[in-house]
């Protein structure tokens, strides 16, 4: 089965890694194309690509001034990433539980020992 495109869902888009850093990059403030450039350092041609890629899927939002576009990660779009990945969080802090509770309990058992 081929894979869907890039454009088609928030998960594929954030498939790349290269769109997952320019969406942590611009979650702290709104940047121009340059500025993401410098940030991911990846030619500009590609961090277009990557922009529309996540602008199709609604994930970055731009503003216009003259001829200078500003993006800004759509923190309300990433709302149902974080919704869905948190079901898998819990999961690993129960597993990560019970990986210090066996090693706590390894510990106690090996200054027990003589």
């Amino acid at each position: 089965m081929p894979r869907a495109a890039t454009n088609a869902d928030v998960f594929n888009a954030i498939a790349e890694s290269r769109r997952r850093d320019i969406l942590v990059f611009l979650a702290i403030d709104e940047r121009p194309v340059g500025d993401i450039v410098a940030a991911v350092n990846l030619a500009q041609p590609s961090v277009s690509k990557h922009l529309k890629v996540l602008y199709d899927v609604g994930l970055v939002t731009v503003r216009r001034e003259g001829r200078q576009a500003f993006y800004r990660t759509n923190l309300q779009a990433i709302r149902p990433l974080h919704e869905w990945t948190s079901t898998f969080e819990r999961f690993w802090r129960h597993q990560l539980t019970r990986v210090a509770e066996r090693a706590e309990a390894s510990h106690k058992k090996g200054k027990e020992t003589p």
